[in-house]
């Protein structure tokens, strides 16, 4: 038994190789960024604000600690991932539900 390609088999195989090869050309740009971004800034310390850290933590978090250790971001995977944690935590802390005041009401 032969396995034959149909033409719109074929074209879909090439595009996605072309979509492939083009994916990996700009992560390979991103990651040399990075490199050169680490090397300007050296051993100081990186401050983040709550919007930064929620970004990286999403996103950090869909990738999992193997792929973050693996490309060596700017900071540890278990910084990332302990921002998704304590984003998580804060979420379900159900702080918008508490009434401002504490106590007995005002009569």
């Amino acid at each position: 038994m032969t396995f034959v390609l149909q033409p719109w088999q074929l074209c879909l195989v090439i595009l996605a190789s072309w979509i492939n090869r083009e994916q990996q050309a700009v992560i390979e740009y991103l990651m040399t960024e990075n490199r050169v971004l680490k090397e300007e800034l050296g051993e100081g310390r990186i401050l983040l604000n709550d919007g930064q850290r929620r970004r990286l933590a999403v996103k950090g978090k869909i990738l999992g600690r193997r792929l973050l250790r693996e490309f060596g971001t700017l900071f540890t995977p278990d910084t990332i991932l302990r921002w998704h944690r304590q984003l998580v935590a804060k979420k379900w802390d159900h702080s918008d539900r508490r009434k401002s005041t504490v106590g007995r009401p005002r009569v």
